[in-house]
């Protein structure tokens, strides 16, 4: 399983998260955050954008990660980044399943 963590225009995020729940994400976690990246300025402005996490099989990972990147790009500077991570163990607390099961 892998993480996928990716920061994004705000103004985005309701197509990328759209099109993650057609191409079967199990669930996507939104956190509005701020920072700066390559469009960096020297007064160090924070420019607002929006955090998404999800969690991924092997298998959908391919598939989430290119619905992220045509969905998120403007093709400007500070479109964003998206960076996957392994996961070693999930686990629903509701009902103590674990793996790819906690996902579904």
């Amino acid at each position: 399983m892998k993480k996928i963590e990716c920061f994004l225009r705000p103004e985005k995020t309701g197509e990328v998260v759209e099109a993650l729940k057609l191409a079967g994400a199990s669930g996507v976690t939104v956190i509005e955050v701020s920072g700066f990246g390559v469009e960096r300025v020297p007064d160090a402005t924070l420019h607002p954008k929006v955090k998404l996490e999800v969690l991924a099989t092997d298998g959908q990972l391919r598939e989430l990660l290119d619905v992220i990147q045509v969905e998120a790009r403007s093709g400007r500077i500070g479109d964003g980044k998206i960076v996957v991570t392994a996961v070693e163990e999930v686990i629903r607390v509701r009902t103590g399943e674990h793996g790819a099961a906690a996902l579904s």
